[in-house]
Formats: structure tokens, sequence, C-alpha cells
């Protein structure tokens, strides 16, 4: 399933949001929850009052829609480019609704409207990895880092199993609940971008998250490249920012191997982010249970104990949802 943005659609959005109170078959708009270039998510309320979140598929540079409008327009030139992505929007739907795994996100339903596609998902409670590491100014626990990375991957392998891949990995993308179970977000297989000279979709990603054979028109991924994905979160965990991007790297490799610059966890976790990133596919670990097997392992040397107050922070923090 391919995601994420290597740079936003030349043509600015244009497309409204649907208002508060609209309806769509037994779900009730509430407000708009996060906005991309080409989808809307909505929290939303079904018959029964649950909270939902409803992904519309909305690509600006193609549509336009007035406010308090229900339908998007599209032109007739973008017309087969529109379609096209919006079957791709609900094949995505239909995978994702196979998957029924603690570690992520659960699509309840989804269906045709207004002339587009809508997700409806279950709402999660709680944050982001990167607000959480950003809350905490990047200094989470080592045990907290290896011991959530390891449930996560729990969900990564019934992907995998699933024959799907994410393809958009980041701390944005990884929600936790307030009892600390993580949970993988945003599969993007329909996010697709209209390409600069012709009416053809082209496969996008997060700069510094995705891997290098992201950037390679038909280059085969794997398993192996949402390991790097795994890589650069755990990166960006510990050092509070995301790696260089894998394009730069493969003309002038300006990463600085963690193991060299951070002395507040194990050189076992710093050497195994370092592994995750490196630009030879077969060169990193190669299936997801092999990186959990070394998340699992104990570190040697042990790293310094976090303070403990620090170590009740976190724990607050998630309990709460902060």
């Amino acid at each position: 399933m391919k995601t994420a943005i290597l740079a936003p659609p030349k043509t600015p959005s244009q497309a409204s949001p649907l208002p508060a109170g609209c309806a769509l078959e037994r779900y009730r708009i509430e407000r708009p929850l996060s906005r991309g270039g080409f989808s809307t998510v909505y929290l939303a309320h079904d018959e029964t009052g649950t909270p939902v979140a409803v992904k519309e598929y909305l690509p600006g540079a193609l549509v336009q829609r007035d406010a308090g409008e229900i339908e998007p327009r599209v032109t007739d030139a973008q017309r087969a480019v529109f379609f096209r992505g919006m079957k791709c929007f609900f094949e995505e739907g239909r995978a994702l609704a196979r998957l029924d795994h603690p570690n992520v996100t659960r699509v309840l339903n989804f269906f045709r409207a207004n002339g587009t596609v809508y997700m409806v998902m279950r709402f999660e409670h709680g944050r982001t990895l990167h607000d959480t590491s950003r809350h905490h100014r990047g200094a989470l626990p080592e045990v907290f880092v290896r011991t959530l990375f390891a449930r996560l991957l729990n969900g990564l392998r019934e992907v995998h199993a699933h024959r799907l891949l994410h393809l958009d990995l980041k701390p944005t993308n990884i929600h936790l609940r307030p009892d600390g179970t993580p949970v993988l977000l945003d599969f993007g297989a329909a996010r697709q971008i209209l390409h600069a000279d012709q009416a053809v979709l082209e496969p996008i990603f997060t700069p510094g998250f995705a891997a290098p054979e992201q950037h390679d028109r038909g280059a085969p991924l794997g398993p192996w490249t949402d390991i790097y994905g795994v890589g650069a979160s755990l990166y960006a965990t510990l050092a509070g920012a995301a790696p260089p991007r894998a394009d730069e790297r493969r003309r002038t490799d300006s990463l600085v191997p963690l193991a060299r610059t951070r002395a507040d966890y194990s050189a076992d976790l710093l050497e195994l982010v370092d592994h995750c990133l490196r630009l030879d596919p077969l060169a990193r670990p190669q299936s997801v249970p092999a990186l959990q097997k070394a998340l699992r392992r104990p570190p040697t040397p042990a790293p310094r104990p976090p303070r403990p107050s620090l170590l009740r922070g976190c724990v607050k923090a998630l309990a709460a949802g902060r």
C-alpha cells in the first residue's frame, strides 16, 4: 500500500470540507480532523452516537467544492485520473477491512456516495508517537521505545501476512491509545498525485521516511521497505528529527549513525536503527520477526536507567491520552 507526500500538489486545494451535520449513510459529520492533498478525515458519529473517523477521497488538485456543498466537481480533463484514484481508494478500504488486529487501525465500512468514496474507521483516542516524543523532548526511556516498537511490529506482521505493505511508516502515523497500545494508522494505497505533465497517477511518499527504492519507479518493494520506515521512525523518536532523504543519501550520504552521536541509549538499539536505514535493501533486516527479536533482546551493555520521574511521566501521559 503506497502512501505519503514527496511534494504538495502544485495546484492549491479548492475543495472545502463537508459541512458540520452532513449525513453520510448512517453517519453524521461533526468536524474535520485532518486534511491532506488526497483526503480529508472527519470526526463523525454513527446512529448510536459512537464516534468514528470518516476519510473522504478528496484530491484537492483534481476537484473543486465550495463551502456548504456536498459533491465535489471534477472537470472533464481530470475525470479519468480522479476515477482511477477513487478506484485505488476503494480497493484500499476493501483490503484494510480484512485486517482485524489490535495494532492496526480498524476499517468498519467503506462506501460510495456524493460522487466519491468514504472509508469509516474506528476513532482512536490518545496521541501520536510524534506528539508523545515532542512532549517528552525526545527523552523517552529505552525500555519504553523497545516495548512500543516490538508491540507495533505485531500489527505490521499481520499486514505483511495479508500480502500488504504500509509504505508510510512515520511517528505521525503511529498512534498511542490511552493504555499505551500502539496502532498503525493511515495506509495510503490510494494517495497518489497527478503527474505535472501527464494524466497519470504517481506514487508519493514522505521525505526522510521513505526507503530509497520508493524513489525509483518500478523498483521492487517488500517487507524490507517497511523496515526502512520502522528504522526511520525509531531514528526520529530517538534523535528528534527525521533522517536525511534517501534519494539525497544516494548522492552524498550525510546520515551520521546514531551509534556515534547518542550515549543515552544502548549500542544494540542504536546499531539496530542504523541497520534498518541501510540504503541497500539486502543489507537491512529482511523480516519483521527478525527485527522484533532484536528489539526484545536484552541490551548489552544496558543503558543508564531512566529517571523514575521520567518513566512515570510517560506512563501518565499515555494513560491520560496526552
